[in-house]
């Protein structure tokens, strides 16, 4: 079961690019022989049983309260599952978690997301507690949006507190020197940082790549081997994610969002945010509405 729900198709979830799933009675469906590769970055939380899976080269034991982080493209194999096996487990693209993790407040939980190996990490009793109740949120809000239409802010709020409390256990598992991370990994965690507090006024990877040390091209080429995007690429977004809010706040005009975001002109700002959404600022801000009103 754990095989077809962490390379579940995210573009045909009920949240694009979002799947997320309370398991109460696990039933084993895979061979414990039969290895398989996962499509999906996914997070497990478990929250009952025992089971044992081989990840990549290494083996680790599951138990009550442990997080397990299992990164895109990992080869696993289930190798012992005991007792009755409750858990939840959240897979998302990274389409989905760059969109919502470009603010400097979350900008830690990333290194979740970066790694290619697998991370496991025995959480307290208040940890786990609170985790579990922030997959619940998730879960019901993407359970609901298919037949009360999709509430976007509810649907941001919820993963939000999800990528709150893994910052938190991140900042503090990382004081014992559990979770050790390598130097393409810290750079894309400061490149991100830099992005979230100066994408308003920067958007050009010669700033970052200067604030970093490195060259463009070497910034370009680590953010690509890391996340699949070039670090342009993630600049675009980071500005995209922050006209979208500016649009959405109907105090402020064009004109000003224009010249908060940097552009030369509304006309410049239209073209960009145009070209990456498909809609003109007008129609995105009234569609926004619409949203609003049906709610």
């Amino acid at each position: 079961m754990i095989k077809d729900l962490v390379n579940i198709n995210l573009n045909e979830s009920k949240v694009e690019g979002l799947d997320v799933h309370i398991i109460k009675k696990y039933i084993v469906r895979t061979s414990l022989d039969e290895s398989f590769t996962t499509e999906n970055l996914s997070i497990l939380l478990i929250k009952a049983g025992t089971f044992k899976v081989q990840i990549q080269q290494s083996i680790e034991d599951l138990s009550p309260w442990d997080l397990l982080v299992l990164p895109h493209n990992s080869l696993c194999q289930i190798l012992e599952v005991h007792e009755k096996l409750q858990l939840f487990i959240i897979s998302f693209s990274s389409d989905f978690a760059f969109k919502n993790c470009l603010k400097k407040e979350l900008v830690e939980s990333f290194y979740f997301f970066i790694r290619n190996k697998p991370i496991k990490i025995a959480l307290e009793e208040r940890e786990f507690l609170v985790l579990s109740l922030v997959y619940k949120l998730i879960y019901f809000v993407s359970r609901d949006s298919n037949s009360k239409g999709i509430d976007y802010e509810l649907q941001r709020i919820s993963f939000n507190l999800f990528l709150y409390e893994l910052k938190l256990i991140y900042s503090k598992y990382t004081l014992d020197s559990s979770l050790n991370f390598s130097r393409k990994e810290s750079l894309i965690i400061q490149f991100l940082t830099i992005l979230s507090i100066h994408c308003k006024k920067q958007h050009y990877v010669n700033f970052y790549a200067g604030a970093l040390f490195v060259t463009p091209g070497h910034l370009n080429k680590i953010v690509k081997q890391l996340t699949g995007k070039t670090a342009k690429d993630l600049i675009v977004e980071a500005i995209i994610i922050e006209a979208k809010n500016l649009l959405e706040d109907t105090q402020s005009n064009i004109g000003k969002i224009a010249e908060e975001l940097e552009f030369s002109s509304i006309s410049s700002f239209s073209i960009f945010f145009k070209k990456h959404t498909a809609f003109s600022p007008t129609m995105y801000r009234s569609n926004s509405i619409e949203r609003f009103k049906h709610r």
